[in-house]
């Protein structure tokens, strides 16, 4: 506002104030100066001045302050001043201090000279969010700690609480002379019939994690410590987090929202018509709504994503646009009603004090509100709601109304049903929804399982119709239902999510590793919740930054517990978009090791921390690992194993110095023996990575770790070539950047050794020989071992980087062209390479046992692969085969 305008709006504000609302007029008469400050100085300085107010007594004192902010608010509302989140911020921090004032003086009536501890206010609802009403009651609920709440020698602790909130409720809400200060309503709490005003804190931890309400869930996003011993609130307000914010997404808050939306429309239905009367709050597109959809999003997601738990509605709807969760337009749409709904909300409860949410009914009272709002008719005001409620409204339906779409239990009506959602033979179904219905499942026992069940079961069986083989996905469907032990939360999230139903019928149908994964874990899905899930792993760093803040604060072994739980989801979901055609093969290879690289690194740290808790730190000394094989090229595949090599640098002769001293060859051994459990050794969260560490020097006859000196010495003077050749996709992918970069160089420079060509070439191809005879390919789709494949063409482009010096990096593919641009390969391979390791990573989900794809996954390999139908994939794969086996019989054979 400039500042021409301003002197104008202030006295349009006092105007306004004076001619609409009884309840301001009298607040000016009583306070003139507060008045006459807001025009001199504006509403800010009003509103400090008003807090500042001194009285009697604590009760009187209260009350003054409350009617001085009242008017200065009001007026710095009425003339543009204040917008909402200050209006609402003022309104909330004053609510805080009084309850704090009121809470400490009634302990001190009891006890005087005690301390403010043991007792404390959780404020809950738009008091929790800092958003209070103009005319409000608060929320709240009281706790106390029987150990140390100041109390009498002879008091009961529990009487003595009570005691002491009845009091502070008291000095509160009681109706004197000079007004009131709050409307106070503990309802909130727990069993309120039966449960005393001030609950014992462990009592109130214990049924929030034990008997809680569904809606109770939602209350508590907006709870906070607001008063009284502050340190107590927040104890309890992390002790209950879990149960507000669960880490599996959760769509059964859709139903829970959509439960207690429907009882509220009901029962309001005589104001859910948009007009005179229309209630603000609790009418169809009201403020209600718009809070309860915001709510629905933080629930789903909040578990996840601890950024999207802001407990204001304006804040929280930012924050889930921010994150992709909501769409910029809806946000704005739900943000843009919810401040105009609020704003007249205020005007309303304006005019008589009175913690009213209704539109009047009496044209004379509507106009009153309109002309308090600074609109010439009530049919202004009228219409300025309009767009805001319908919009909040429609979008509110989008979201809680049922599809009603429930397969019948009469089999003809089903069977003529299943043949409409596309099933050509609908006796297989028809069996196996029988079966289901039987309640044998125990996933399908309890009434909330089976109704989520049969809601989303029309979604889910015409996605398994549409697909190739629907008898099969049903099938491995069956499968999952009977291994689940509750299931009620996945076929939620189908029912809510039908585009995830067709994800899971393509996954059924054509990816049996990733099936039988979701059977063992169901919450696996969690990940591919929306397309912003399809994104690709983030690089190695980031990842191993996420598990680092996965894991923090827990102890080792749940800290590789909530690893597995996020990396085994990654991996999961890396597969889902492949097989969903969301990313290229190439692409999802390259985030499989992403996620590989990054998991070695985060839990190597925590094992190396978890080691030196007992056996202390050797200074300057480091462990290293080496990546090799598909880690190293970064191409892995979702069953790839982890070939690595464990190096350590440490001075001659250094010593731990921990409680328990280890030299530097056991520590370091010992250290990556822990490093191999951490990646390796299955917990109750699942499995993870195969780790071979069969290429060190020696092999499996020799250490474990091995130093740093001793590996170089090696490599130079005794390694085998096929040594050398595994080093040619050798990459550091662990160590401090100056230790990674001494063992690069140190590879660099072994490969750059000068080797006599035929002597290369010669142990290359007996190499190879000795490999097809202990390892044979398991047919002739085997892409890796058969003649021609990939292993092939490796061994072809390793023997020209040690005899050349050419082309040397980790990478296939970058080694292809490093070659090629020195004439020593023609770069048609790289096409070859590409297509042969797309078809790689794509049959090692659809057709695991290394033979032919089902015929229902040919088309889907086909089409992943980039050709229209398998003869064309199979065509260029023979092609490819044929040149990589000539390529490879040139290199072995040139003298």
């Amino acid at each position: 506002m400039n500042n021409g305008a301003i002197e104008p709006a202030r006295s349009s504000a006092i105007d306004r104030a004076q001619r609409c609302s009884p309840f301001l007029r009298e607040a000016i008469t009583a306070r003139p100066d507060l008045a006459q400050m807001f025009v001199a100085d504006g509403a800010e300085a009003a509103a400090a001045a008003a807090i500042a107010a001194g009285g009697d007594s604590v009760d009187v004192e209260l009350r003054v302050r409350r009617l001085g902010l009242a008017l200065s608010v009001a007026l710095g509302d009425l003339a543009g001043e204040l917008p909402l989140e200050r209006v609402t911020a003022l309104l909330s921090d004053f609510a805080d201090a009084a309850i704090d004032r009121a809470l400490g003086a009634a302990l001190a009536e009891r006890v005087p000279d005690a301390p403010l501890a043991g007792i404390t206010v959780i404020a809950l609802g738009k008091l929790g969010s800092r958003e209070l009403n103009y005319s409000s009651d608060v929320d709240l609920l009281v706790l106390f700690d029987p150990a140390t709440m100041p109390r009498r020698e002879r008091d009961d602790a529990g009487e003595a609480a009570v005691r002491v909130g009845r009091r502070m409720i008291e000095i509160l809400q009681q109706r004197t002379a000079d007004g009131y200060v709050a409307r106070v309503d503990l309802r909130l709490r727990p069993s309120p019939e039966v449960t005393p005003i001030v609950l014992p804190l462990n009592a109130a931890i214990s049924y929030y994690e034990s008997a809680a309400l569904p809606w109770e869930r939602a209350a508590f996003i907006r709870a906070r410590a607001a008063a009284g011993d502050i340190a107590l609130g927040e104890r309890f307000i992390e002790a209950i987090r879990p149960f507000v914010w669960r880490r599996s997404v959760d769509f059964g808050a859709i139903e829970e929202i959509r439960q207690i939306s429907t009882r509220i429309r009901d029962h309001y239905a005589q104001v859910q018509a948009f007009g005179a009367g229309f209630d603000l709050k609790r009418g169809r597109g009201g403020i209600r709504e718009a809070e309860f959809f915001t709510q629905v999003q933080q629930l789903v997601h909040g578990g996840r994503e601890p950024a999207l738990r802001e407990p204001a509605t304006l804040d929280a709807l930012a924050a889930l646009a921010a994150a992709g969760r909501l769409e910029p337009d809806v946000a704005k749409a739900i943000g843009d009603g919810y401040r105009r709904l609020r704003t007249v909300e205020h005007r309303v409860q304006m005019i008589d004090d009175q913690q009213t949410h209704r539109l009047p009914l009496e044209p004379d009272a509507l106009e009153q509100v309109a002309a308090l709002d600074g609109l010439d008719s009530s049919t202004a005001l009228i219409d300025s709601l309009a767009p805001h409620v319908e919009a909040i409204g429609t979008l509110f339906d989008g979201l809680v109304t049922e599809s009603g779409e429930i397969l019948s239990n009469d089999p003809d009506i089903l069977r003529n049903e299943l043949e409409e959602l596309g099933f050509g033979d609908a006796e297989q179904p028809l069996r196996r929804i029988s079966e289901w219905r039987s309640g044998k499942p125990r996933s399908l026992r309890s009434p909330a399982a089976r109704a989520a069940f049969e809601a989303m079961l029309p979604t889910l069986m015409r996605a398994v119709a549409a697909g190739p083989d629907p008898n099969h996905a049903l099938n491995r469907f069956a499968d999952i239902v009977d291994r689940l032990s509750s299931g009620v939360n996945l076929y939620r999230l189908l029912e809510a999510r039908p585009q995830l139903a067709r994800h899971l019928a393509l996954i059924l149908t054509h990816a049996p590793l990733l099936a039988d994964q979701l059977a063992r874990r169901p919450d696996l899905f969690d990940g591919l919740i929306d397309e912003s899930s399809f994104a690709l792993p983030p690089e190695p760093a980031a990842m191993a930054d996420r598990l680092r803040k996965a894991m923090a604060g827990a102890p080792y072994d749940q800290a590789l517990d909530r690893a597995r739980l996020l990396i085994n989801e990654r991996r999961f979901a890396l597969g889902a978009q492949l097989v969903a055609g969301h990313a290229d093969a190439l692409d999802v290879a390259l985030g499989y090791s992403n996620v590989a690289e990054g998991t070695v690194v985060a839990l190597a740290e925590l094992a190396a921390r978890e080691f030196a808790a007992a056996h202390g730190v050797i200074k300057h000394a480091e462990l290293l690992i080496l990546g090799l094989g598909r880690l190293g090229g970064r191409a892995l595949t979702h069953a790839s194993d982890l070939d690595i090599i464990y190096l350590f640098d440490a001075p001659e002769g250094a010593v731990s110095e921990g409680a328990k001293p280890l030299g530097a060859t056991d520590y370091f051994n010992r250290l990556a023996n822990r490093v191999t459990a951490a990646l390796s050794v299955p917990t109750a969260a699942g499995p993870l990575y195969d780790v071979d560490t069969r290429l060190r020097p020696q092999g499996a006859k020799g250490m474990l770790a091995v130093p740093l000196h001793g590996f170089i010495d090696y490599q130079r003077d005794e390694a085998w070539t096929w040594e050398h050749m595994a080093l040619c996709r050798a990459r550091p992918v662990f160590g401090s950047a100056k230790g990674q970069a001494k063992l690069a160089a140190a590879v660099k420079s072994i490969l750059c050794k000068q080797r006599d060509s035929a002597t290369v070439r010669a142990d290359a191809a007996k190499m190879r020989s000795e490999m097809l005879q202990h390892k044979p390919p398991s047919g002739p789709l085997d892409i890796k071992l058969g003649p021609g494949g990939l292993v092939d063409l490796e061994f072809a482009v390793h023997t020209l980087q040690l005899i050349h010096h050419e082309g040397l990096d980790p990478r296939l593919e970058y080694a292809i062209a490093g070659l090629a641009e020195a004439d020593l390969i023609d770069p048609a391979f790289d096409p070859d390479l590409r297509l042969l390791s797309r078809m790689l990573v794509v049959m090692r989900l659809v057709s695991p046992d290394g033979g032919e794809p089902a015929g229902q996954s040919r088309a889907l390999t086909a089409a992943l692969c980039g050709h229209d139908d398998w003869d064309a994939l199979l065509a260029a794969h023979d092609a490819a085969r044929h040149r990589i086996a000539d390529l490879w019989n040139k290199v072995k054979d040139t003298a």
